[in-house]
């Protein structure tokens, strides 16, 4: 008996690959089932969304237990997790854009599979130009308000660590990792205060999650939240990776694929029962 979750962001309506990640991860369980709104980005998340997220989940047959945590009213929990990074000198402010990461020589490229998560954008690996920042001269620019994020200092990190990382992987047994090919992720920024890899291993920990199930697409990401695991002392859960839905393009489904949304599939006619057959659950 496992504790699993789906954990969608409400900037958009569900769609197919959506339905399918909810009813893996009820189904795999086989014990509690947890719905959490990552909701962290104010700007793109949308109280309209939130709500469509959980009525089509009704309407799809699927129950949780317990309340949906939504991350936007926890920022003070994350905002600790920082302040105790900081305070152990394993994270560091950073004044680059995203064009200024990508048109850096010296930009290492990243694995192919993997996604832009703070570290990784458009293949191009931070180079960790801020890494060596005089302090003095990072809190006045800070001070004056000049836009930045705050990145973990991967080498410390995992020096801190000392020892190699992996995570078990259901049904497979122990998966070795390597964070480092990750460089420096983000984990907060001025205008969004805590990062995908922050939040989420925080809740699965507070939340007592011991199955996670995710995407492929997602699979790369985990080296990054073993860090963060270890580093704060929060208990490893086991990972389950699924397949992804792919669009008639061949392409994984986004939210921005209408004719894929579950909004617009119940409207043309399709039930609950012809949703769950299309998907293979």
């Amino acid at each position: 008996m496992s504790t699993t979750r789906f954990a969608p962001s409400p900037t958009g309506y569900l769609h197919l690959g959506h339905a399918y990640a909810a009813l893996f991860a009820a189904r795999q369980g086989g014990g509690r089932f947890l719905l959490r709104l990552e909701d962290i980005d104010t700007v793109r998340c949308r109280e309209e969304f939130a709500e469509a997220i959980l009525e089509d989940l009704g309407w799809l047959g699927l129950r949780w237990d317990g309340e949906v945590r939504r991350q936007s009213t926890h920022f003070g929990e994350y905002r600790a997790v920082l302040d105790e990074l900081r305070e152990r000198r394993l994270i560091y402010p950073c004044f680059c854009t995203r064009a200024e990461i990508t048109a850096s020589v010296a930009a290492p490229h990243g694995p192919e599979d993997a996604i832009y998560q703070g570290a990784i954008y458009q293949g191009a690996i931070y180079p960790g130009t801020c890494r060596g920042l005089d302090p003095g001269l990072a809190a006045a620019r800070i001070a004056a308000g000049e836009a930045h994020a705050w990145r973990l200092d991967m080498g410390r990190a995992l020096a801190a660590i000392g020892r190699e990382l992996s995570y078990e992987e259901w049904n497979v047994g122990r998966v070795r990792c390597d964070p480092a090919g990750f460089g420096d992720v983000v984990l907060a920024r001025k205008d969004v205060p805590a990062s995908y890899h922050l939040c989420v291993t925080h809740d699965d920990a507070l939340q007592g999650v011991d199955l996670v199930t995710r995407g492929e697409d997602l699979r790369a990401a985990t080296a990054v939240h073993r860090v963060l695991q270890e580093l704060m002392g929060w208990k490893a859960p086991r990972y389950g990776f699924h397949r992804l839905i792919l669009g008639a393009d061949g392409r994984r489904l986004a939210k921005r694929d209408a004719s894929q949304n579950l909004r617009q599939l119940r409207a043309a006619g399709m039930t609950a029962a012809e949703v769950l057959r299309l998907v293979q659950v």
